[in-house]
This record gives C-alpha cells, structure tokens and sequence, in this order.
C-alpha cells in the first residue's frame, strides 16, 4: 500500500503518518486497482487532516476502509425499487479491426453522430463490426477524431511510451501546479465535523472525474454548485454524482448567462472543471479571465490526455484512456483473452477526481494560510501512468461481497425514487462523509448561491 501512497502523498507535499487503513482484499486486476482506490481517498483525507490541523493546533486521524473504497469505485448508489438507465450506448464497445482492436464511445449523441459519419448509418453491433473490419486501426482512429468522435486504438504501454501524446503526458508531473499572489484572504468557517463548510465550489464537470471530486467536497460541507449547459444530460449517473449538490443550468455563448457565470464564479472559492484544454478559452473564459474576475480562485480543472503534446484537446474517456495507455492490452494477456480487458471499474475516472479533491483541499490550506489563489491540471492519462508504473499484482484476496452492513441506514430520497448509499470509505477525526441532501436531476436549481 505504501509506495503507491507516498506517490501522490509527494505530489500533494503531504505526510502520510496520520493515516490508518482498514479492510482486505482486492478488486479482479492485474493491476493495484484497490491500493490507487484505498490511496487516491486518503489523500483527500489526508489533505482536510493538514487543513485541520492549521486551524486547531491538532492533527486528527484519518481512517480509509479499503473495502469500501472499492465499491465506492464502482458505484455508492443502491437504488430501492428502481433502476437508472444502462451506462453505454448500444453501438459503444470494443471492435476488431484489420490489425488490432478499436473502441468507440458513442453515449454522448453527438458523439454517435461522428461514428455514423465516418462508418454510414449503423443499427446495431454487427452493423459497425462488419463496417470496422475493413479499416485499419490506425485509419479508423484518426478518422473518426477529425469527425469530432470519440476513439481510442487498443495500444501496448511500450507503443504509448513511444507516442508523442505518451511522451508528452509522461513527462509532466502528476498534479501541474501554479500559485498566484492575492490580496484577498478567506476566514475558516468550518468545524471539526464540517470542515469544508462555508466554501463555495462551482463545478463546470461532466461524467466522471470532476463530479466525483465535487461530490466528496460536498459531503465535507462544501457548498457546491453545479452549472450544465441546455439540453446536457447524463441519465445513467446523475443519481450517482449529484449527491448533496445543486445543478443549474447556463448556456455559455449566451452574453447574459456568461454574466451570470462570471458573477457566480467572482463569489467562488474554487472552481473544479473538466472541458477540454481550449473551450473555455474560446468561450472567452480563459485563465487570464478567470484570474481577472477572481484573483484568489482555487482553479482545478482535469482533460483526457494530458496539457501538452499534439493530443492535449482531444476528446477522451476513460475507457478510451484505458485503451491509449496499454491497461485494456496487459488486461488482455492477463486474461489470456481474445479481446481487450477494461480495468473492473473506471478506476481512472475515480482517482482523478479524489486526486483534484485533495489538491483543492490542499489548496484551501494554502490559501487560508497566505492568502495565494492557485492553478492545477490534472489529467486521465497521467493517473494511468501512476497506476502502470507501481506495477502488476499477483493473486490477492478476493473483496468480501456486500452486505447489508455495509450501506448506511439512512434514505435518501431522490427524484427518481428512494435509494441507499454505501457507508463512506474516509474518516477524518471527527469528520465523515455526510450530504445535506440527496441526489438530484440537473437544472434543477436556479444558478445562485
């Protein structure tokens, strides 16, 4: 557990000596898919405990079930009587090409739309395999990107190592981090038991890093807005990652709702985003601008594959990450498959977004210490670095199954019927993961604090 910890314990410049762990046992991978789940949690803990300590002199335990954490990888929603919709479109998945495998992501409907462009109208799964076979990988990759698809050929670690997109994320630190000096200091109004409470957070995320990051913040007392441009939906994990949020919509090219967004995000402690490395700029609401309006903002925002290298805009998902970066080949020849082999959850997305929380957390402290405003990138590719790098894994105990031990008592009502969550991974002192209120649809609130 610990080289993998003390990993991103130096990324965050935190000590890891006041976290325990609890719970055994793996999830299914040749991968340390558990440990980067167990380890990526508690450096958010690990973070509040600093954040804590500077405004109460004490240092509080903190505590991660490993266990825990890895259902929470997967999903914390047990819904009582209803189901949300399917995770994937039916055309989305993995094909085989000419000379290797391919992947599609093809939820989002644009998204789809640049698969039919490139390929023809597609009906179903044997349409598209019988259409992709004839393409090289290669080919069929470039040509669905320039199309304004999503994508990703099944790559070695090696053939991503030599890549230039490989090179270039590889090389970059696991957290890219900037500080700014500001006039404006910021009050701790937090408590022991809700210590985020008072801080403001505008989340401009979609499916899935950033909502998780957010998500954790609110369930630390943070009050978090989150803003989705008109028609926006994401039916299959809504439910999973709004929890203890408020959503509101807000077209950005619209001048009047950018007025409202700037107004929103210059009251704003932090802002988590996930667009991609140009769209804000385009949308006239670049670094420099969000500087400008709010000199002392907590800036932390996520892309794909990485802030620089001829990738660094390109649309990407984990699973299409998990296809770039080699994890779905060695998943493959661990297997002894005949097709690629995902991760068993979309452990990427998860640890990105525990990562950004600890280090808007971590920059919190900062600021509540000096007064510094700060930036940081993080990226989907480099957390498959740090995974690949600690390693591949031998047999391990397998994950106890659920019980009803493992869920928190309390019902939460959502608008789509009454659910369950599983209890929270992370403890901090006195401090446990606790949402004000439950899950809810997006646009469902109007955009103010």
């Amino acid at each position: 557990m610990q080289p993998l910890l003390d990993t991103i314990s130096q990324a965050l410049t935190l000590n890891p000596a006041s976290l325990r762990w609890q719970g055994v046992g793996s999830l299914p991978s040749t991968y340390a898919v558990s440990e980067l789940a167990a380890a990526s949690i508690g450096a958010a803990g690990l973070a509040l405990a600093r954040l804590l300590e500077q405004q109460t002199d004490n240092c509080p335990l903190v505590r991660v079930d490993r266990r825990l954490a890895s259902f929470w990888f997967a999903s914390s929603l047990r819904p009582q009587g209803w189901q949300p919709p399917g995770l994937w479109d039916a055309i989305a998945g993995d094909y085989a090409c000419a000379d290797g495998w391919i992947r599609l992501h093809t939820n989002a409907p644009h998204h789809r739309a640049a698969v039919e462009r490139v390929l023809g109208s597609c009906a179903n799964r044997n349409e598209v395999a019988s259409k992709v076979a004839s393409w090289s990988a290669d080919q069929l990759e470039s040509a669905l990107v320039a199309a304004g698809g999503c994508a990703a050929r099944m790559r070695s670690w090696l053939d991503w190592c030599a890549h230039p997109q490989g090179q270039a994320v590889n090389a970059q630190p696991l957290i890219l981090r900037e500080t700014f000096a500001s006039d404006t200091p910021l009050k701790w109004r937090g408590t022991t038991q809700r210590p985020l409470a008072g801080i403001k957070v505008l989340d401009l995320t979609r499916i899935l890093a950033g909502p998780i990051a957010t998500r954790l913040l609110a369930g630390f007392g943070a009050q978090v807005l989150r803003i989705d441009p008109p028609g926006w939906e994401e039916p299959a994990v809504v439910a999973e990652v709004t929890l203890g949020k408020r959503c509101a919509r807000l077209d950005l090219r619209d001048r009047a709702d950018r007025l409202v967004f700037e107004r929103l995000l210059g009251d704003a402690d932090i802002l988590v985003h996930g667009y991609r490395a140009d769209a804000l700029e385009r949308l006239g609401l670049g670094h420099e601008r969000r500087r400008q309006l709010n000199p002392g903002l907590i800036d932390v925002s996520l892309n794909a594959y990485g802030w620089s290298g001829p990738w660094k805009e390109r649309r990407g998902f984990d699973s299409l990450v998990q296809m770039s970066t080699g994890i779905a080949r060695e998943g493959m020849r661990w297997q002894q498959a005949n097709q690629p082999v995902p991760l068993p959850v979309q452990a990427l997305d998860h640890a990105t977004g525990y990562l950004m929380a600890a280090e808007a957390i971590r920059a919190l402290e900062e600021r509540l210490r000096t007064g510094a405003g700060s930036r940081a990138r993080l990226s989907l590719a480099r957390t498959a670095k740090l995974l690949v790098e600690h390693g591949t894994v031998g047999d391990d105990l397998p994950l106890a199954a659920q019980t009803v031990d493992d869920l928190d008592l309390h019902l939460e009502q959502t608008p789509w019927g009454l659910a369950q969550r599983l209890k929270g991974p992370l403890t901090v002192g006195d401090a446990v993961l606790r949402w004000d209120f439950g899950a809810c649809e997006l646009g469902s609130a109007a955009p103010h604090w």
